[in-house]
């Protein structure tokens, strides 16, 4: 993946503040975590990874494992207390509350450690932050919305979710996490930046986690028939990894509490993501209908103005650019053409310069620059 676009538009003073943070990182294993490992390690900051590969995989952070400044630990997340020794030795600035089961095939099979992720998992975030005077910033979900009532869903939209349906295991335990955070924000003035993410795409995906774009490219590629649930006609809209990483550095550098929706308005129907997948792969797999999974959201689709607002923020990559992009990756696994990477070394990142403890984050100027 490469680095992303943010210090070519004005903001260079401010992504310098993460020149030598120490950034916490939970899920930085994952597909979307560890691009943002990435990216924070480019920006000079320390990073502390904690994953517990439930879902994530350690070698997806193969291209910085040697990084220096990157530490990596294998932990579940709600466990973190019995870890913060090793967390938190040279002061945190910014803790990045990634962790969670997203995947629907994963949080079925996985239910009360998804649960137990969003509760517990970012109750224990949340009091590391806290205790350090941390910059907080919660991955929340377009989930929240449920099967929602108005389209496209502004922030304001409160959502329309079946708290007992086989999908509450991981909306419910979003919609939990950000109340958490603003109860942390009122009782113990903890600075946090909440940030609802629609469906995210890209490289490192994994193929069989049931996610649409990485399940129609690799049938695609198999030849196999494209399994389009319902009738096809339900809408997602797709943001594509860079562009929600960016995101997620903008709100780790702001004040902005949010919620703020992260996502791509352009709407699309299962019907022509498939045409579209087809069109990128080249191939002639035919489309096979399957039944619909009980709450699926008929339409999802963020309202960005807030995030313009606020953030300076908008998507740039188009789906048919991500699209080739993700197919590239997808097609390389398929291929066997990745190389597994050795272990992440377990050695204790340097410590940090002799301005550790000082103030490292600068906020976002009024209005914000577009980033």
């Amino acid at each position: 993946m490469s680095p992303l676009p943010l210090r070519s538009e004005g903001v260079v003073a401010t992504v310098s503040a993460l020149d030598g943070a120490h950034v916490v990182v939970t899920g930085g294993a994952g597909f979307l975590g560890s691009a943002l490992c990435e990216e924070l390690l480019s920006a000079g900051a320390f990073v502390t990874c904690v994953d517990d590969e439930s879902t994530g995989l350690l070698a997806n952070l193969a291209r910085v494992r040697s990084d220096p400044r990157l530490r990596v630990l294998t932990a579940d997340v709600a466990e973190l207390d019995a870890y913060r020794s090793r967390v938190e030795r040279d002061g945190v600035d910014v803790v990045m509350h990634l962790a969670a089961i997203a995947s629907p095939v994963s949080y079925l099979r996985m239910p009360l450690h998804t649960l137990r992720g969003g509760s517990t998992g970012t109750l224990r975030a949340l009091d590391l932050a806290a205790d350090h005077g941390a910059r907080f910033v919660l991955a929340s979900t377009s989930e929240v919305y449920g099967d929602a009532e108005v389209s496209p869903q502004p922030e304001a939209y409160w959502g329309r979710v079946n708290p007992i349906g086989p999908r509450a295991v991981y909306d419910e335990s979003k919609r939990f996490a950000e109340a958490a955070a603003f109860g942390y924000r009122r009782a113990r003035e903890l600075d946090v930046g909440v940030v609802r993410i629609f469906n995210t795409y890209g490289p490192r995906m994994r193929i069989d986690d049931g996610r649409v774009i990485p399940t129609f490219l690799a049938q695609a590629f198999r030849g196999e028939p494209l399994t389009v649930q319902g009738d096809g006609r339900q809408t997602r809209s797709f943001c594509y990894v860079d562009d929600t990483v960016r995101a997620l550095v903008v709100m780790a550098l702001s004040d902005e509490p949010g919620p703020v929706n992260v996502g791509n308005p352009h709407e699309i129907t299962m019907l022509e993501l498939a045409d579209a997948v087809l069109s990128v792969t080249g191939s002639s797999s035919p489309v096979r209908h399957l039944p619909l999974p009980q709450d699926d959201p008929v339409r999802r689709c963020p309202d960005v103005t807030r995030a313009r607002e606020v953030l300076g923020w908008a998507p740039r990559v188009g789906l048919d650019e991500g699209l080739r992009q993700t197919a590239a990756w997808v097609r390389s696994r398929l291929d066997g053409q990745v190389t597994e990477a050795r272990p992440v070394p377990s050695m204790p990142a340097p410590r940090r310069p002799t301005t550790a403890g000082q103030p490292v984050r600068r906020l976002l100027p009024s209005p914000p620059p577009d980033v």
